[in-house]
């Protein structure tokens, strides 16, 4: 029992902090501890600095990760599950690639494509284990916006109201060049991958920051209503005029449906509504039970893929009910062409978004796996290796790929261990490119538009997200509400280009409006909490004490200013006015006292939460100290880090004012201090 209690004896000590130090300002900590900036460095001399401590095979190892983690690759224990994992994603390629290049205004085998030449090329640049690079919808989608802009085909086009063929469509001066879509889809797949490859060598990898969650799932969502609308002409069977618009697009595909919806072709509403319903039940009844069960899902797109093809076969679909199929799937691979370079600075500015989306899309899933399975991801190789992957499939009739959700969750979840699941994905792919694709040739685009309309469901049901985002900022809620009308009402570039305005407007906004508050003392403590949050702080007669958080710059100066004298309550001008009325001396002082409550000496400004100041920041501090010090006031400071007081030594040094600002090491040393100087005056 002695023993336990001298134990409890020591561990109440220990909880009880007892500092015994003498009383510290800045300048005297940084000389008693031997304070000593770091010495800046030319951007030269630390290049020259890192390649001296790289060696050749550690550059060979960051420009081509696949050489390191293969030599470290288990055999044994990986081999089997990532082909489990890259037959299961082969699977999945299949219907969504095909549908997904319907998105892009491409022929289906397009997404196949996709799923095996930049694939290839991921493999050895990227440092992501787990996602599934392809076709991804919205990607796709964008695309096919460019490809429709900028492309002519055989379809008629709608033109002030008068439908006219490609060849007829001309300028005030010329006949329009005519490029077909996959020229403009090379040509956007390229220069995607031109701007990847430019962010890498510029080291941008961090701007994929800017784009918040919010911003992201407002977008998807926005997006995800595009790619809904623009599936109902496949879904119904019905024909709409070709629009080339801009922006707009949906309120006109809306139009468009609704003056044709009367007359649907019934063979293909029922072929979608059959196909809906049982991936439907798929999702929710079997998928379930089959987890339980299994790892494998039942690969349900595939079955209602290769249905749909052999009822198409056996009934003549397309001649008995003109239920429009898929057409023409050449076989073997395609041969390298280049891109239209003629047109890559005309598509340039609309592949700006598209190549900031899919990089983004992809690194966050890359994140999320890398996050939960406790591997680094490298953001500026993620650039490169998406860059050099789109400038391949832009030579072998590819769209730009990004990350799909779906595909990357069952790849992981399956047991995929490593992009090894993605060369077993390309060989099936392959098999299926060189043999197997005209199969597929008599498969009703409803079916397809099925698939797309079912995948779509994840991605729409993030509007309920909203809800969380109001409640936990008013501002995240207004950037999502803004990014999803622009998105769905304008255009996707633009909806993309409006959400992040708006993001970085409620970051300015917070920046500008930064938090103080006024401090009080726990008794009997070295502590200082907020006098508004905590009700068992007491303020010490005749010192205020104020607590800033975030940035002071030009920008919030005034505000800054105008909240000291309002938590402070003692307005420095309006006291010099009194001044100069030459009221009489007892008079004046009284009315002062009043105002005040107490022989207001001290006012100390906590500058612990401060974490960048500029010039006109510290020029405003200087303001502050010069104003209270003409009514006898003393404004000290207190918590700055050492870069914050090297900018105050640095302004002090070229400023010409003789009201230096005292710096203290915590807020309890300046109370100390400004206890003594008051006792002593």
């Amino acid at each position: 029992m002695n023993l336990l209690s001298d134990i409890e004896k020591e561990s109440e000590v220990a909880l009880r902090l007892r500092i015994d130090r003498p009383l510290y300002d800045q300048e005297t900590l940084n000389y008693e501890c031997n304070y000593k900036k770091p010495e800046s460095t030319s951007v030269t001399h630390n290049i020259i600095k890192s390649l001296k401590k790289k060696r050749c095979k550690s550059a060979v190892t960051s420009i081509l990760p696949v050489s390191y983690w293969l030599r470290k690759y288990r055999w044994k224990d990986y081999i089997l599950s990532d082909i489990i994992s890259g037959i299961t994603v082969a699977i999945m390629h299949i219907p969504q690639g095909m549908a997904y290049a319907l998105l892009g205004n491409l022929p289906p085998v397009t997404g196949i494509y996709m799923a095996f030449f930049p694939v290839l090329i991921y493999f050895l640049f990227g440092t992501s284990k787990h996602v599934s690079m392809g076709t991804f919808a919205i990607v796709c989608l964008m695309t096919g916006r460019v490809v429709t802009a900028y492309s002519s085909s055989p379809t008629l086009t709608l033109v002030n109201g008068t439908f006219l063929h490609p060849t007829e469509i001309v300028d005030d001066v010329n006949l329009l060049p005519i490029y077909s879509p996959m020229q403009v889809a090379t040509a956007v797949t390229f220069t995607v991958g031109l701007l990847q490859l430019t962010m890498f060598c510029l080291r941008l990898g961090i701007i994929s920051t800017l784009l918040s969650e919010t911003l992201v799932n407002g977008f998807t969502f926005g997006a995800a209503i595009h790619v809904f609308m623009s599936q109902i002409k496949d879904l119904l069977g019905l024909k709409l005029p070709k629009r080339k618009v801009d922006h707009f697009k949906l309120i006109y595909t809306t139009i468009d449906i609704f003056s044709v919806l009367h007359s649907p072709n019934f063979a293909a509403l029922v072929v979608s509504t059959v196909s809906i319903i049982i991936m439907i039940l798929n999702d929710e009844l079997m998928k379930p039970w089959l987890k339980k069960k299994c790892n494998m899902p039942l690969p349900i797109e595939l079955i209602a893929v290769v249905t749909g093809t052999l009822i198409s076969n056996y009934c003549d679909l397309p001649k008995n009910y003109e239920i429009e199929t898929v057409g023409i799937i050449s076989t073997g691979l395609p041969k390298p062409e280049l891109p239209t370079f003629q047109l890559l600075p005309i598509v340039a500015v609309d592949c700006i978004a598209i190549a900031m989306v899919s990089y983004t899309v992809t690194l966050s899933m890359a994140l999320i796996f890398a996050q939960k399975l406790r591997y680094e991801i490298d953001s500026n190789q993620e650039l490169f290796a998406m860059g050099i992957s789109n400038i391949a499939g832009s030579f072998f009739s590819c769209m730009p790929f990004s990350a799909s959700l779906s595909r990357s969750l069952i790849q992981q979840t399956v047991g995929g261990k490593t992009q090894i699941a993605s060369i077993v994905s390309c060989t099936i792919l392959l098999i299926i490119l060189l043999w197997i694709g005209p199969f597929f040739e008599a498969l009703p685009r409803c079916v397809l538009a099925s698939v797309i309309m079912v995948a779509l469901k994840g991605m729409l049901m993030q509007a309920k997200q909203l809800t969380r985002f109001w409640k936990l900022s008013k501002l995240d809620g207004i950037v999502w509400i803004v990014t999803v009308l622009t998105v769905v009402l304008v255009s996707i570039d633009v909806g993309l280009l409006a959400g992040l305005i708006t993001s970085l407007a409620s970051i300015l906004l917070l920046s500008i409006k930064p938090y103080v508050c006024l401090l009080g003392h726990v008794p009997n403590t070295d502590l200082y909490l907020d006098i508004s949050r905590y009700q068992g702080t007491v303020t010490l007669e005749g010192i205020r004490i104020l607590h800033y958080s975030g940035g002071l710059n030009f920008a919030n100066k005034s505000y800054f200013k105008t909240r000291v004298i309002k938590l402070v309550d003692v307005d420095p001008q309006k006291v010099l006015k009194i001044r100069a009325k030459k009221i009489k001396s007892a008079a004046y002082d009284n009315k002062f006292h009043d105002t005040n409550n107490d022989k207001l000496h001290t006012i100390l400004i906590d500058m612990s939460a401060l974490n960048y100041a500029d010039p006109s920041g510290i020029g405003s501090l200087h303001a502050i100290v010069k104003d209270y010090y003409s009514i006898d006031i003393a404004v000290y400071f207190a918590g700055c880090s050492a870069s914050i007081f090297d900018s105050i030594l640095k302004y002090n040094k070229y400023a010409a004012d003789e009201h230096q600002l005292k710096v203290f090491v915590t807020i309890h040393d300046a109370v100390t201090y400004a206890l003594k100087e008051f006792t002593m005056k």
